[in-house]
């Protein structure tokens, strides 16, 4: 149905043809980039520039969409500026924003290793990044997969956390950076999570990690062996054989799987304007809910 090719990295593909994302899919079409994220577990579309409420059209197709941390910092969650995430510097008056606005606080966390909502039930499933302006340099996004990290995992850390769980807290990669604003309501806005830390895809069969800077704690471990297993397992996931990157251009849309991957920004210029849209829909995959097995 669509014609692709390989990312240059170690895993991804690219629709070269046969997709525009701003017309309504046919369901055969739908149930074709599913597989290929299943396969690929990140699809980039380049050129294809989108409004917002076309990229919105394009989200709903794969699922019901997801507000995240927004379930923090915003009084009213549920309305369309909830449903978009501004992944950029820039203020209401179009300029880059100062460095001590929130948003450019909430966006710096970004540049951690993470999954987008892995601090919530349902966590997200596809995440969709929109380009619609890019800096002269930096702000490349990164992409970690985590079924490869997994495979090639020693054989007895892989024993060690094949049957564990992490909680996943939304202010944990906060309170790394130094962020201790937030009050009372806000911390307990989104309760904690517990996640595996190897799921399995059941589409596929294949099993992955499942951690990132959310996951603050491994049940039945004292925290601070439970914290240096999860460092360990990510510096080995974002190693530079797992991992793709991504050079921005304006118009492209990437999107990856939350389940099977991590993602993180790089540091820009901040006095330089920089613009991302991200969509998010929530997961449907309620199987993955059990351990490895």
């Amino acid at each position: 149905m669509f014609t692709t090719r390989p990312l240059d990295g170690p895993f991804g593909v690219a629709i070269t043809g046969g997709l525009d994302v701003r017309a309504p899919l046919s369901p055969e079409a739908v149930e074709e980039i599913d597989r290929l994220m299943d396969e690929h577990a990140l699809v980039l579309i380049r050129d294809q520039p989108m409004t917002t409420e076309e990229q919105l059209a394009f989200t709903r197709q794969f699922g019901p969409l997801d507000i995240g941390f927004k379930k923090v910092v915003m009084k009213q969650a549920r309305n369309a500026e909830a449903e978009v995430g501004d992944i950029s510097n820039l203020g209401r008056d179009g300029k880059p924003a100062a460095r001590t606005d929130k948003r450019i606080l909430n966006n710096i966390a970004n540049q951690l290793w993470h999954s987008d909502s892995s601090f919530q039930k349902p966590a997200a499933k596809y995440s969709m990044l929109h380009s619609v302006r890019t800096p002269s340099w930096g702000g490349e996004t990164e992409f970690a997969d985590l079924r490869a990290a997994y495979d090639a995992l020693d054989p007895r850390i892989r024993d060690l956390v094949n049957d564990r769980m992490a909680e996943h807290f939304a202010l944990h990669s906060r309170f790394l950076l130094g962020d201790d604003s937030y009050d009372a309501d806000q911390i307990a806005a989104i309760d904690p999570a517990m996640w595996p830390v190897v799921r399995t895809n059941p589409r596929t069969g294949r099993r992955h990690l499942f951690i990132g800077v959310h996951a603050r704690r491994i049940e039945g471990m004292t925290v601070p062996e439970g914290r240096m297993i999860l460092l360990d397992l990510l510096e080995h996931a974002t190693a530079p054989r797992f991992v793709y990157r991504h050079t921005w251009k304006e118009g492209d849309t990437l999107i990856w799987d939350n389940r099977q991957t991590l993602h993180r920004g790089r540091h820009f210029d901040l006095d330089e304007p920089r613009e991302l849209r991200r969509t998010t829909t929530l997961d449907d995959r309620a199987p993955e809910l059990a351990l490895a097995g």
